[in-house]
């Protein structure tokens, strides 16, 4: 008995060990994850996980709480994984993002069944539903962001308290996921401004109508007005754009002033953001060709002194013509035309990896020109709008001639097989167009800074994208032919914002194609391609074969009929082994793609954990000798 109490002993000793050990272990455990912040690792390609540098400076500055309530139907999406998919990426983002709020974001994960009150609030908030999930049912993938002013930290957040602001993103779609960081950082930006951005318009055309003759605003005026403050400049009365312009858009800018021209100049230099819209022949500009002095105006504009300065050129008197995208219009005399001056621009012509034009579908201009660096330039273009290759330069003065008869921009119609720049952004080193005023207080001679120049102004009048349709004793009806409102909203919210949201570009998509099986399938694909244009040689030549035995059938009787017959007896077994051909071709691949995907299994379930075990018990192995060792 005596023997056998020790051993007793150190077993209750090491039981209440290993205990202890599990509770404190559990208790750090639980600590860790409440209050400690988990160290993670980003190492996918382009830190697809790793917020921005921009972003993470606008989680820090939010004034106010702010609460996140993601809308994800996750019972009618049990049959759309690629959406589910998304979700999960959308959710991580959101994640990190709170993270690293210090507690000022809240997010909420809601599933709005049908016919529920979820899913009224998630309607009432503004999100878009899709058609097509389980059992026909709608979809909601958006996000509401509400502020929570006033709220204290660690308070619940349980109802929305008076004044609270919302905003939301309609949809989170997949086909935006490049830009899926700058929406959501974009949605908390403008949550935690408290007023409406400041838009500065300085224009020679009639954009905001004539209240006088019950003329309204350009329909892209009175959008804007519905997001921004927008507030009409005087260029003769300009001296200085105030700090409180977030953005200044330029209209068909016309013998401006050097006061005027410094203070843009100025302006752009200081930080802020320039839309400038110039134009080699303005079709709306109704001041006289020649007025009563004698004075030529061409209805052009330009800012030549600024885009020198800019290294940008830019020939006010020279328009783009386009015959691949050239709009159809009805002529005076009811028939219809191809213009090749009016271009309706497609997805392909637009910058999809530009947040101003990514989702963009359709452009509609109208005489543009074109613009290009010097070649002395310090700055960079990057085009927005683009035409195609079977673009052509001509003079201005030809197309005011051919505004009867447009097909007479087509007499000798030779293209350039160039890509010419419609829009664009100009962003580098940008010295003043003034040097003569360096003594002048608060001179700013050499900046970085960045401006978006647009060479049409006719893709702002309603004529080229709104259409008007009113029913019977109801409101006059507005509907947009393409997206020209769109992109001017786009350019006037991507500057609005701070420089950090500006510095959010658009990231990698988190979708990765097996690009090896995509090569075989390539491979299979122009074996395929080969075989039937063999197959359909071999048809041509037994059918011209067929119609050489037509004519001398009658001559000869059933010898033709037979020779006939084995002509195409002989095509039909050619026909017949290039389909088992064919055949043999795709289980190839399928076999090339079942053996990919076996050394992956293998690799994944069984090299891997081997290698994993292997290493382990080596570890043990060295670790239990160096201790006998050390006994």
């Amino acid at each position: 008995m005596s023997l056998l109490r020790p051993t007793f002993s150190r077993r209750v000793r090491v039981i209440g060990l290993l205990i202890l050990l599990v509770a404190v272990s559990v208790t750090l455990a639980v600590a860790g994850s409440r209050w400690m912040r988990a160290t993670r690792f980003d190492l996918t390609s382009d830190r697809l996980y790793t917020l921005t540098p921009g972003t993470v400076r606008i989680v820090d500055k939010l004034r106010a709480p702010l609460r996140l309530t993601l809308y994800f139907s996750e019972h009618s999406t049990r049959d759309l994984p690629q959406l589910r998919s998304y979700e999960q990426r959308v959710r991580e983002l959101l994640q990190e993002m709170v993270a690293r709020s210090h507690g000022r974001l809240r997010l909420q994960v809601v599933d709005p069944v049908p016919y529920s009150d979820d899913e009224a609030a998630a309607e009432g908030s503004g999100l878009s539903p899709l058609s097509g999930g389980t059992n026909g049912e709608r979809v909601f993938f958006g996000l509401v962001g509400t502020t929570l002013a006033g709220l204290q930290d660690g308070e619940a957040d349980t109802e929305t308290r008076p004044g609270a602001k919302n905003l939301a993103i309609p949809l989170f779609d997949p086909g935006r996921e490049t830009f899926l960081e700058y929406d959501v950082a974009k949605l908390l930006y403008e949550l935690n401004e408290p007023a409406k951005p400041h838009i500065g318009v300085i224009s020679s055309l009639p954009v905001q109508g004539n209240p006088v003759l019950g003329e309204e605003p350009w329909t892209v005026i009175r959008q804007l007005g519905q997001l921004f403050e927008v507030k009409s400049l005087d260029p003769n009365k300009l001296d200085r754009v105030g700090d409180d312009i977030q953005v200044l858009l330029l209209i068909h800018p016309k013998h401006l002033s050097d006061a005027a021209l410094y203070a843009i100049d100025q302006y752009v230099l200081r930080g802020g953001h320039l839309v400038a819209f110039v134009d080699p022949y303005s079709e709306l500009d109704t001041t006289p060709f020649v007025d009563s002095n004698g004075v030529i105006d061409d209805h052009d504009s330009d800012l030549q002194r600024l885009f020198e300065a800019w290294g940008v050129q830019f020939d006010p008197q020279k328009v783009v013509l386009d015959r691949s995208r050239a709009l159809r219009i009805e002529l005076a005399d009811n028939s219809a035309a191809n213009h090749p001056a009016m271009l309706g621009l497609t997805g392909q012509e637009l910058n999809h990896g530009d947040v101003t034009t990514a989702s963009l579908q359709r452009i509609n201009l109208s005489s543009v020109g074109y613009l290009d660096l010097s070649p002395k330039a310090t700055t960079r273009l990057l085009p927005l709008m683009q035409t195609t290759t079977d673009a052509e330069v001509v003079p201005a003065q030809r197309v005011r001639e051919a505004t009867t008869d447009p097909n007479a921009l087509l007499d000798g119609y030779k293209a350039d097989n160039t890509r010419y720049v419609v829009a664009g952004r100009v962003r580098g080193s940008f010295p003043s167009a003034f040097p003569e005023r360096a003594k002048q207080p608060g001179f700013i001679a050499q900046a970085n800074a960045e401006v978006i120049l647009v060479a049409d102004t006719d893709l702002l009048t309603d004529r080229l994208w709104v259409s008007y349709s009113q029913s019977l004793l109801g409101p006059l009806q507005l509907s947009a032919l393409a997206n020209n409102g769109d992109f001017v909203t786009n350019l006037a919210d991507n500057l609005s914002g701070s420089s950090e949201l500006l510095s959010i570009h658009g990231r990698t998509s988190s979708q990765r194609p097996f690009t090896r099986v995509l090569a075989l399938q390539a491979a299979a694909d122009q074996k395929f391609l080969a075989k039937k244009q063999e197959l359909q040689r071999e048809l041509a030549v037994t059918r011209s074969r067929l119609s050489e035995l037509q004519p001398a059938k009658a001559a000869r009787g059933d010898n033709a009929g037979t020779e006939q017959r084995a002509e195409i007896e002989q095509f039909l077994q050619r026909q017949l082994a290039i389909n088992k051909e064919l055949r043999d071709v795709q289980h190839q691949l399928n076999a090339e793609i079942d053996a990919l995907g076996l050394r992956l299994k293998f690799l994944n379930i069984v090299l891997v954990p081997a290698l994993v075990t292997l290493f382990g018990l080596a570890y043990g192995w060295r670790r239990s000798r160096r201790n006998r060792r050390r006994a």
